[in-house]
């Protein structure tokens, strides 16, 4: 297995020009291109008689090189190498376009087997640049099933596939087995090596698939074994023991002016018997925009807070911390001098502004009971005296190192809690596929938010195309005239020369001088200073602005209940998800709502997700559409995910994932420290830093 992880700038057929290319692809070592997988094959195994090739359909045949020249089309500035083929049924010509250096490759006379696109012109039927090779040597590019790789300029597929041929001929034999034997053959799984072989040299699209399962297998194995690991870990950690005050819990929520739904009142329950124990819970609170997640881990904070403990709470972005202290300071006005914000530009409490070092002090000796903010809780120079619990905003958008730098604050308290790690409760109001969630969250325990508050109304979701547009601008006029607010959203806040679509600074202007000249607008992105976005968005909700146009800076969080109007221009650019949580800053009070969308695009694939978010009000049903529409590397995202296509592919599929938990798990038990099993030891922790189980 070590040979695997030698570098490829230490392969001597591995020519140094290609080594930059080859790590914008991800491949830095054997083992990285051992495992760069194709993502599609062309059949090309069928050798048809050249009499028998017809019009339109790819083909290979085999033949003589009978003719071959180089032509210079000098209107078209454009070099043609041409070909006659022939076998014994008859003969084709064959064209290469800009490739001269074809006639040093092939000689007339030459047996060669060509694969590709079979044309038509006034002169007969033609291969149009094909794919060649000697068909005296055994076929790599022609003449069998055919893998296509992911490309970058200056290095094609058929480059890829003559190295990979080179490495596996050299290092085939060091592929070492990570799956035990005994699951291999419960499972029916082949082998790691054939595998390997077989993706990138298959003998049949059987093989193929079969290959795809094992090496998707092996993946979720890893991130099962990764997962169960965790929650063992976790499981033998110490926590603080919040005892559960049923009478206050009680009292706080008689005490609000709306009744909780079941589905909050059920997490709350799971919650607050989490912190009771004496491990650390580790739970995630997965809710639909809108479904009140913020007052379930209020009341965590309020138990943690009488409890004698203090509460962080950590957002992504200023905007949404902002809005955090503004709902807790509300929810507990009767101790609001315990609860305070920290960010990069502000550091107070509900009475007035500190400095930093003396704000710190408070945190230090535990006067401030529960600490909003965002990556600024993180510095070192944050220090609690006794953190209880952690709660973490949309914890997505934390990568694996932030999040375990807040839970490890631990490391910094005072008094009797140094050898204790926080409860950790993470929020998300992106609803997660069941099979994405058994994927990725199998060492989080899972409470979901699937109700709305009572007395919501739909909202009116619309696709808006240019000739309709007048009409909705005129709607919003005599919306905003009864006392509402609009939100309008834009891809991008300046306009670039890259990448097509409105921004928000232009059409803020365009807005404010010809569609709406006599309303008032306001303009929030993500460039602006902490300062100036908190007083936009404090206008905003102060009714000072008609219409705020931003970027994506308020896809989560943001709740301003007067607001009735979303319009999301370019809304073909975004995902699914993030158009429903634009959609779910609307609809927060009695007053009718609702979502346009703006589109130029008439792509059939584009119209479908917005014509999926028409017909879907329940975020976790979208979810399910989304996934299915864009694939499970668009939804999670390959980077954020770190997976390898062949497990990508399989995200779908239910059962294999369960059988990999399983199988983790059994192992677990067998063997926690893998002693008996010391490559997937090695595997498992090399997987383990790769990975981001976002």
């Amino acid at each position: 297995m070590p040979n695997l992880e030698i570098p490829l700038a230490q392969i001597s057929f591995i020519e140094k020009k290609y080594l930059k290319k080859l790590e914008q692809l991800g491949t830095k070592t054997v083992r990285d291109f051992l495992h760069f997988f194709p993502h599609r094959y062309d059949d090309f195994s069928r050798i048809t008689k050249i009499a028998e090739i017809k019009e339109g359909e790819t083909a290979t045949a085999e033949g003589k090189i009978s003719e071959i020249r180089n032509i210079h089309a000098w209107k078209r500035r454009m070099a043609i190498t041409e070909a006659i083929v022939e076998d014994k049924s008859g003969s084709v010509r064959v064209i290469w376009f800009n490739q001269p250096y074809i006639i040093q490759n092939i000689k007339k006379d030459s047996l060669v087997r060509i694969s590709g696109k079979v044309n038509w012109d006034k002169k007969g039927l033609y291969f149009s640049s094909p794919a060649y090779e000697n068909a005296r040597r055994a076929p790599t590019n022609t003449g069998r099933i055919v893998p296509v790789y992911p490309e970058t300029r200056g290095v094609t597929s058929k480059w890829i596939r003559w190295k990979i041929s080179q490495l596996l001929k050299k290092y085939s034999p060091e592929i070492a087995e990570v799956v035990p034997n005994a699951i291999l053959k419960r499972q029916k799984l082949i082998g790691a090596r054939e595998a390997i072989e077989q993706l990138h040299f298959p003998d049949s699209f059987e093989k193929i698939k079969a290959a795809q399962k094992r090496m998707a297998f092996e993946e979720m194995f890893l991130i099962q074994l990764v997962s169960v690991r965790t929650r063992k870990d976790w499981e033998n950690s110490q926590a603080v023991s919040i005892k559960f005050d049923e009478k206050l819990a009680k009292d706080f929520v008689e005490s609000l002016p709306f009744k909780l739904t079941d589905a909050q009142r059920k997490s709350t329950f799971q919650i607050l018997k989490d912190i009771e124990k004496p491990h650390p819970m580790n739970r995630l609170l997965e809710g639909d925009v809108g479904s009140g997640k913020t007052v379930v881990a209020a009341i965590a904070a309020l138990e943690t807070m009488m409890a004698g403990y203090q509460t962080a709470i950590m957002a992504p972005t200023e905007v949404l911390a902002i809005q955090h202290f503004e709902t807790f300071k509300e929810i507990f006005k009767n101790f609001s001098q315990k609860v305070g914000i920290l960010t990069a530009s502000q550091c107070r409490t509900v009475w007035k502004k500190n400095t930093k070092k003396n704000f710190l002090g408070k945190i230090r000796r535990g006067e401030i009971k529960i600490l909003i903010g965002t990556h600024a809780l993180i510095q070192k120079s944050v220090e609690f005296k006794n953190l209880a619990l952690v709660v973490i905003d949309e914890q997505h958008r934390f990568g694996v190192e932030q999040r375990a730098r807040l839970q490890k604050a631990a490391a910094n308290l005072k008094d009797n809690l140094k050898s204790s790690v926080p409860h950790l409760l993470s929020m998300t109001a992106t609803p997660i596929p069941r099979t994405l969630a058994l994927a990725f969250f199998g060492n989080l325990d899972l409470s979901i938010l699937d109700e709305l508050p009572k007395g919501r109304k739909r909202i009116i979701t619309e696709i808006v195309t240019p000739t309709n547009r007048e009409n909705i601008y005129q709607f919003i006029r005599s919306e905003i005239k009864k006392g509402r607010q609009a939100f309008f959203i834009f891809p991008l806040i300046e306009e670039s020369e890259k990448i097509s679509g409105k921004a928000a600074t232009e059409e803020h202007k365009n807005l404010s001088e010809k569609i709406f000249l006599n309303l008032r607008i306001g303009l929030l992105h993500g460039r602006m200073k902490p300062k100036d976005k908190e007083e936009i968005m404090a206008k905003f909700k102060n009714k000072e602005f008609d219409i705020l146009v931003s970027t994506s800076v308020v896809e989560v969080g943001v709740d301003v209940p007067n607001s009735t109007i979303m319009v999301i221009e370019g809304s073909e650019r975004f995902g699914l998800a993030q158009l429903h949580q634009f959609r779910g800053r609307v609809g927060r009070s009695e007053h009718q709502s609702y979502c346009f969308l703006f589109t130029d695009s008439a792509s059939a694939n584009a119209n479908k997700r917005l014509k999926a978010l028409i017909e879907s009000e329940n975020g976790f049903a979208l979810a399910e559409k989304d996934l299915e529409i864009r694939g499970p590397g668009q939804f999670i995202g390959k980077r954020q995910s770190g997976l390898a296509d062949a497990a990508m592919q399989h995200l779908s599929d239910v059962k294999l994932i369960q059988q990999a938990r399983i199988e983790a798990q059994s192992l677990f038990e067998f063997d926690p420290k893998l002693k008996q099993f010391p490559v997937l030891k090695i595997a498992l922790d090399k997987f383990d830093k790769e990975i981001h189980l976002e």
